[in-house]
């Protein structure tokens, strides 16, 4: 069987609990979720903080699984966070660093995000983005990224502070030009994919030409799903019957409209299809990059 590695996977996220616009409606389900990502090839996941609140619902999902890891960091339309006491805010996020270092693997996610500044204003954004990079430098740990409609302030960032940056990272859910995967690649990124890199024709184009040693492959669920109006649609094979979430829900039920890591099959069947080579190949190189990036002393191993 195929090994996958999420890279990013929101499993506090209130649908796995069975809550949906805080509505309940459904029994929680993510000891399910997790069963049917095990059953399907997941050999571990990571699972994304972004803020410094979702640090305990999650640290409390990974400590009974050795297959589960985390990042710790704020995201972008929450660095608001960081206003009142912007040290106390940093302080704490190195303490939950340091109180779970087995498990966390990545500092993120962590970035900028210009759709929606409504939620946070640029300038804010800039400097606790910034301020983040220290806990990369702090902990000799990956960042994982989060970019959106900002690639030249995102990218000026971190090419001014690469040299405290050594490890590097992965920007996910990358769905940019190829010419600004290029200058990602070119300074050490790593890109991300999942399924809202694959919508259009356009992304297709893209992802077809990123170099198979610098992707990760990853659900970014339970958002993310690829959906049939997307281009990548064609390419998938493995199919996953779903319920509606107000219908009569049973443990083995996956919920139209909510991704999970078991999908993760679905992102490398599009990969496979636009690049014109065979799943188990490309399933294997992402999983070695994923390991030499975020799990390097198992590489050393194999």
């Amino acid at each position: 069987m195929m090994k996958f590695i999420d890279i990013g996977a929101n499993l506090t996220d209130p649908m796995y609990q069975g809550i949906y616009n805080g509505s309940s409606k459904h029994e929680p389900d993510l000891s399910h979720v997790l069963h049917r990502s095990w059953a399907g090839g997941l050999d571990k996941i990571i699972v994304t903080v972004g803020t410094l609140s979702d640090c305990e619902p999650t640290f409390d999902i990974l400590k009974n699984d050795e297959r589960l890891f985390a990042t710790v960091g704020c995201h972008p339309t929450r660095c608001g966070e960081f206003l009142p006491n912007p040290e106390a805010y940093f302080t704490s996020l190195c303490r939950q660093i340091e109180e779970h270092r087995d498990k966390v693997v990545a500092i993120g996610e962590c970035g900028l995000d210009y759709d929606r500044l409504h939620f946070c204003e640029k300038d804010i954004q800039q400097k606790y983005f910034e301020k983040q990079l220290d806990l990369a430098a702090k902990y000799d740990l990956p960042l994982f990224l989060h970019c959106r409609n900002a690639h030249d302030d995102f990218a000026d960032i971190l090419v001014r502070n690469l040299d405290k940056l050594p490890k590097r990272g992965v920007v996910h859910t990358f769905d940019g030009t190829l010419e600004a995967a290029k200058a990602l690649i070119a300074n050490g990124f790593f890109i991300g994919l999942n399924g809202c890199s694959l919508k259009t024709e356009e992304n297709l184009s893209v992802a077809a030409q990123i170099p198979d040693e610098w992707i990760m492959v990853e659900t970014d669920s339970p958002w993310c799903e690829i959906r049939p109006s997307h281009a990548g649609s064609k390419h998938v094979k493995s199919k996953y019957p779903t319920v509606k979430k107000k219908e009569k829900w049973e443990p083995a039920s996956l919920i139209a409209g909510r991704c999970e890591p078991v999908m993760i099959s679905q992102v490398l069947e599009v990969l496979a299809g636009i690049k014109g080579k065979p799943t188990v190949e490309l399933a294997d190189q992402y999983y070695r990059n994923t390991l030499k990036m975020f799990f390097p002393t198992e590489v050393a191993g194999m």
